[in-house]
């Protein structure tokens, strides 16, 4: 997997064409107080067999991104550029017609309000039907049998029974797994997961997390993982993008992200997690100020409001000058205008020994 943004200063991209493979996407809303950059300039890779995470606060891009991958926007004001190649084929260019024969059957998603995706005038199990029915020629019969099992699989009892009910009749951790069946019941390659244990407890996200595996191993699938539990990320991605502002401010492998970072966001948002495996003396330290408005980016680093590390840059240029996104060792990428030696010392002396 790799990260590309400043050709001119970071190495060139391998010839190898990964199974997804997302080039300075962007997507733009115009509205009535200016130009939402929701999305700005950024770029990935995921490999089959890989699972991605992406992590960031509320507000930082995560979701709009999994929605252009979906194909999503097409039809909407919203102005994405950019290129998003799935297998070779770029999904910002494809017609809405090709996109929706990928929909489901080869990308699926599982979205993170199940209440306003799943419809409320129709059972979960004929949705799920449905949905099975789209991609595959088999007889309703055939798919509702189908549907059990996958209503089975992700830990719902009595499914039999539970085929018939609504949307109202399910509590909401069991909507979300009515959501996760239907997304996996056509065994798609790439399943993209937004938020997907958030409304579930620690027994049954354990085992949806297992489900997602299975799938995984069995079909050889990419999951991108848009999560703000980073104990999910730790235990289940190999890669991880931190998206802060629409932008992606640091990439690497899981342990560099978390035993390794550079970034002081990714700073915060470690110690700002919770720790189970140790006693806590003192309390969590949040990360001050607020997320910046999408419309009014800061200039220069777009973290540089809340950054507590700004005098370790000489001059103004966390202010100035827009920092590239640049490897410091090969496959962990970070944007940001700290010395790289001065980052380091930063994190060993400071913030690791007090998590």
């Amino acid at each position: 997997m790799s990260v590309t943004e400043a050709p001119d200063r970071t190495p060139s991209p391998s010839t190898h064409t990964a199974f997804l493979e997302v080039h300075d996407l962007s997507v733009h809303f115009p509205t009535e107080d200016g130009l939402v950059k929701a999305v700005d300039g950024i770029s990935f890779a995921v490999e089959r067999g890989e699972t991605l995470g992406i992590v960031g606060e509320s507000g930082s891009g995560k979701s709009v991104t999994s929605q252009a991958i979906m194909g999503l926007h097409k039809g909407s004001r919203a102005r994405v550029s950019g290129q998003i190649l799935f297998e070779g084929r770029d999904l910002v260019r494809i017609r809405e017609e090709e996109m929706r024969l990928l929909r489901g059957k080869q990308i699926a998603m599982i979205f993170q309000d199940p209440l306003s995706a799943l419809h409320p005038y129709y059972t979960v199990g004929n949705q799920i039907v449905e949905a099975y029915r789209v991609h595959n020629d088999v007889s309703k019969q055939a798919a509702k049998k189908r549907t059990i099992e996958m209503l089975d699989r992700v830990g719902i009892p009595n499914p039999d029974s539970r085929f018939s009910d609504y949307p109202h009749q399910f509590s909401g951790g069991m909507r979300q797994r009515a959501m996760i069946a239907m997304a996996l019941v056509c065994d798609p390659h790439l399943l993209i997961a937004d938020e997907p244990t958030t409304a579930l407890d620690v027994t049954v996200q354990a085992q949806i997390l297992e489900l997602m595996k299975d799938l995984q191993r069995e079909f050889d699938s990419a999951i991108i993982l848009i999560t703000h539990d980073l104990g999910v990320v730790a235990e289940t991605c190999d890669n991880v993008v931190v998206m802060y502002g629409g932008q992606c401010v640091e990439y690497g492998g899981v342990d560099d992200i978390f035993y390794k970072p550079e970034m002081p966001y990714t700073w915060g948002l470690l110690t700002s997690m919770p720790r189970m495996d140790r006693t806590r003396t003192e309390r969590l330290n949040p990360i001050s100020g607020q997320p910046p408005s999408l419309i009014n980016v800061p200039s220069g680093c777009v973290f540089n409001p809340r950054c507590a590390y700004r005098e370790h840059v000489p001059g103004d240029a966390c202010v100035t000058d827009h920092p590239d996104l640049l490897e410091v060792v090969p496959q962990h990428a970070v944007r940001c205008h700290i010395d790289p030696d001065v980052r380091r010392r930063i994190w060993s002396e400071q913030i690791r020994p007090s998590l």
